[in-house]
């Protein structure tokens, strides 16, 4: 609708994760280098992480063409709420092997001569998981067994986890131990910082076809900060508030998007509203133990007033009251005189 008003070949702002839309940061350059190395060295287990919205599944995309381009085969699993089983199955057909209906054995033993072949004929083969914050423990223990598909001299899988950082939390559990010890690489990425928004913007404006006079000047510094403000840097919110600012300053026939159309496609997409925080769950007690702590209540209360009796009255010691419910008081002892 806009492409042709801003001089476009393109959608530039798409959410969809298109590795020729890559915006090359250092952190981004740093996280493709490591998942890279990882396979290509046959480093065994290499781990991604980063918050929502930050350019994960785009790298990964980026990852699996230069893995193509290799000749290097390679299992993406995209939906990690698998069962065990399913999850091999999975894997073992993404190879191109005839998993349909085989057993846990019957899939570990084609997995395994599948990667002996290759590797003996000195080619590399990868298992990518993506969103793997969400694999159950179950899953990443057979991840972690599948690591022992090895020879003396290395890996037979090279295997990536990319997940949010609930996948670090999971690692560095206590049942997961033997799992963490084996990464070998690790990568994290970030929210982008302000600087790197402004080229990012122009440089999407830039491969979606925009001349330089409007890849240039569309989106100002001033807008820049607001877009900045209510994205927190997060490259999947740039695209959304950039994409919606395109199609508003399209009707109102301006090539330049002030600071005001930002603020009203913020609060048209509730950017504004921080979440309310998550009420803490009241801890329910027992029905028994609320009734046991009465009693023993109703008892320290009985124990006072006779205490108090006893006392202006001196007839009997104060271990001869009888008391119900088990509650015995302590003797009492002298405390120190004060002069």
């Amino acid at each position: 609708m806009y492409k042709e008003f801003f001089q476009l070949e393109r959608n530039p702002f798409e959410i969809t994760p298109d590795p020729s839309f890559l915006f090359p940061t250092r952190r981004h350059n740093e996280a493709l280098a490591a998942l890279y190395y990882g396979v290509e060295r046959r480093k065994g287990f290499v781990v991604l992480t980063g918050e929502v919205g930050t350019g994960k599944t785009l790298l990964v995309r980026c990852l699996l063409q230069l893995l193509h381009r290799s000749h290097i085969a390679y299992a993406y699993v995209f939906n990690s709420r698998l069962e065990g089983i399913e999850f091999l199955r999975y894997i073992a057909a993404d190879l191109g092997l005839p998993a349909a209906g085989r057993g846990k054995g019957e899939l570990l033993l084609l997995l395994t001569n599948f990667l002996v072949a290759r590797y003996e004929k000195k080619q590399t083969t990868v298992l990518v998981v993506d969103e793997a914050h969400h694999c159950s423990a179950e899953v990443l223990e057979e991840i972690r067994l599948l690591t022992n598909l090895e020879t003396s001299q290395g890996k037979l899988l090279q295997i990536l986890l990319v997940g949010q950082p609930e996948l670090d939390e999971k690692l560095d559990s206590h049942e997961l131990r033997q799992l963490k010890q084996r990464v070998a690489l690790r990568s994290q990425l970030k929210y982008l910082s302000l600087a790197d928004t402004t080229g990012y913007i122009q440089k999407r404006l830039e491969l979606g076809g925009a001349p330089a006079e409007i890849f240039e000047k569309a989106f100002p510094e001033e807008t820049v900060r607001v877009v900045y403000r209510y994205s927190g840097g997060y490259p999947r919110l740039i695209n959304t508030i950039c994409e919606n600012a395109l199609i508003n300053a399209f009707a109102r026939q301006t090539r330049v998007v002030p600071a005001e159309i930002i603020e009203e496609v913020a609060a048209d997409l509730r950017l504004d509203v921080a979440p309310e925080p998550t009420p803490a769950r009241p801890q329910t007690v027992p029905p028994d133990r609320l009734v046991q702590a009465e009693q023993v209540l109703l008892e320290l209360q009985n124990y006072l007033q006779m205490l108090r009796t006893n006392e202006s009255a001196g007839t009997k010691p104060l271990s001869s009251i009888p008391l119900s419910g088990g509650f015995k008081p302590e003797p009492l002892k002298p405390g120190p005189v004060k002069s």
